[in-house]
């Protein structure tokens, strides 16, 4: 029977809880900084359908698709099924969505760089 020192116990305990931080089979090291599973690097589509208050397709709507840092808007007037379309929208920059029509405009909505969807959906309403 072999007895464990308190140097050799307190190496012991370390190595456990290296192994508890690091996970099994996790080429990290214990100094490396922590590496972030997914991130919203690259692009996505901004797509959808506008509508009036009776839920109606709204064709020839402008759509407005704002860029909160840069500040730069970006517009779609929508097909005559009511549907828009914006390609390679940063995915990593929050950006305000919001329609116009004829004096009535939809809630404004946020495309968050959060989302990590690569096609964002939605409605938007004219009031």
């Amino acid at each position: 029977m072999r007895l464990i020192t308190a140097k050799g116990l307190a190496c012991l305990m370390v190595a456990v809880a290296a192994m508890g931080v690091l996970g099994a089979g996790s080429s990290s090291s214990l100094f490396a900084p922590p590496v972030a599973d997914a991130q919203n690097i690259g692009q996505r589509v901004v797509s959808g359908i506008v509508t009036d208050a009776n839920a109606a397709v709204t064709a020839g709507a402008t759509v407005y698709l704002k860029d909160v840092k840069e500040k730069t808007i970006r517009s779609y007037t929508t097909d005559d099924k009511g549907h828009f379309r914006f390609t390679q929208v940063n995915m990593a920059e929050d950006h305000e969505l919001w329609a116009e029509k004829d004096g009535k405009k939809s809630a404004t909505k946020t495309v968050s760089s959060w989302d990590s969807r690569k096609e964002y959906q939605t409605e938007l309403r004219l009031k």
